[in-house]
């Protein structure tokens, strides 16, 4: 009979071995997609595209419309109330102001 130790250095070993020939798999699968993708002059945008998911360029700008502004500092500073407050409204409350005395 084996022992659990056994069957758990087995699995280990099986492990390693798969790991192991995934690794020399996928370099050789990896090769073989670059290039049938050269030779039919395929783009990673239209495997996105095939996909059902187009990438946006970089740099494109966010649809929609920006969030309200709703705090306005002192030296004309502004901030919508999304995510962390900016440097100049924790100062300003460091020195006891409240965040309130700044909305809009």
């Amino acid at each position: 009979m084996t022992s659990l130790i056994d069957i758990q250095n087995q699995i280990a070993q099986l492990q390693k071995q798969a790991e192991e020939i995934k690794a020399a798999e996928m370099a050789a699968t990896m090769a073989d997609i670059l290039a049938k993708m050269e030779a039919f002059g395929i783009t990673v945008d239209d495997l996105d595209r095939a996909k059902g998911r187009a990438r946006k360029p970089a740099g494109a700008a966010k649809s929609g419309n920006p969030a309200p502004i709703k705090y306005r500092g002192p030296n004309g500073e502004t901030w919508t109330g999304r995510g962390l407050a900016p440097k100049w409204l924790t100062a300003l409350m460091a020195q006891g102001q409240s965040k309130e005395s700044f909305l809009i």
